[in-house]
């Protein structure tokens, strides 16, 4: 037999009150005496009283939840950004909805229709890999519900964001790349129309530059750098008539599948070829030899996109003002491109 849910009439009636005093009680309000709100809540807690989290958020215009939009909760890096999120968002009363795109982009405008018909407060997103129209987007800009965008981010929409410096990671790993011998840097490259890629794209060319290094198109193999991709990569460049003698890939399941190739192929990294990641993924520490990184303060990250919906969420609409956040990234150096 399914047991009765336990209403606001149920606790006035053991306590011989109004339900609206009930109500004015539970929700703190400033009229109600402690005694009193001391009683409802002590009553409540023994009936196992569960509020209407629906109807509460009618009432008041908040429903205290924030969506949070990942292409993937299974990556390391996502579920840190996650749990500092959460951590921020819980500390200031507000739980988190979590939600998976799998960068697709239906799934991606599914979640965003279902969010608004949850009437969260508002949404911290990482864009997937496909996504090249921001209608959906743009629909909850029009609803009034306050948008921040970490990591994969859209410049100039209006929303702040936060996002660590891929320029200045991709830069400081090639140049370290450089600084151990290496001549020859390949880079296994995300998609250019996402602003993360482009700038490490832009880092690694730099530093090639600064070096009077030249930069070679064949050398800069574009894909969703998935372990799979770094495998076809590292295939690609090992076919070359002159292999390069490092690898620079932006994240690290491309790093992975281009270390499975080179062990494979009996090539010893990082003695003939070396091998440098991005995100600092808690595998790349396991492997051997364990695979160099860029680490982006994904905490941090999450610590931070939270802080500034919070912001937004109880600022004022016409006085508010984009912000943008860029961590500092740090190299996490390891075996796999350290020949000295």
């Amino acid at each position: 037999m399914e047991k009765k849910k336990i209403t606001l009439q149920d606790i006035a009636k053991a306590l011989n009150i109004t339900p609206s005093a009930v109500s004015k009680a539970l929700s703190n309000h400033p009229r109600m005496s402690q005694q009193t709100k001391d009683a409802v809540n002590k009553k409540a807690n023994e009936l196992n009283y569960k509020p209407n989290q629906i109807a509460a958020a009618l009432r008041s215009g908040q429903s205290k939840l924030i969506g949070v939009i990942v292409p993937a909760a299974n990556i390391s890096f996502f579920s840190s950004v996650i749990r500092g999120i959460e951590e921020t968002a819980n500390k200031a009363g507000y739980s988190v909805i979590l939600t998976q795109s799998n960068d697709s982009v239906k799934k991606e405008k599914d979640i965003i229709n279902t969010l608004l018909a949850t009437r969260v407060d508002g949404v911290i997103a990482a864009l997937g890999l496909k996504t090249k129209k921001y209608d959906h987007f743009e629909k909850l800009k029009e609803e009034g519900v306050p948008l921040v965008f970490f990591d994969r981010i859209l410049k100039n929409f209006g929303v702040s964001t936060v996002e660590v410096d891929d320029y200045k990671g991709a830069y400081d790993a090639v140049h370290h790349l450089i600084d151990q011998g290496c001549k020859k840097i390949a880079h296994l490259a995300g998609h250019s129309h996402m602003e993360l890629y482009k700038n490490r794209l832009k880092g690694y060319k730099a530093a090639l530059k600064d070096a009077s290094m030249p930069i070679c198109k064949e050398l800069i193999l574009e894909s969703d750098l998935h372990l799979e991709d770094g495998r076809n990569g590292m295939l690609r460049l090992l076919k070359m008539k002159e292999r390069p003698d490092a690898i620079f890939c932006s994240s690290d399941y491309s790093a992975v599948g281009a270390l499975q190739v080179a062990r494979e192929q009996n090539i010893i990294v990082p003695d003939e070829i070396t091998i440098f990641g991005f995100s600092n993924e808690p595998f790349t520490s396991y492997l051997d030899p364990g695979i160099s990184s860029v680490d982006q303060s994904s905490i941090v990250m999450g610590h931070t996109a939270g802080e500034l919906i919070l912001e937004q969420i109880k600022g004022s609409k016409s006085e508010f003002i984009p912000r943008s956040i860029v961590l500092n990234p740090s190299l996490i150096l390891r075996k796999s491109s350290k020949k000295f």
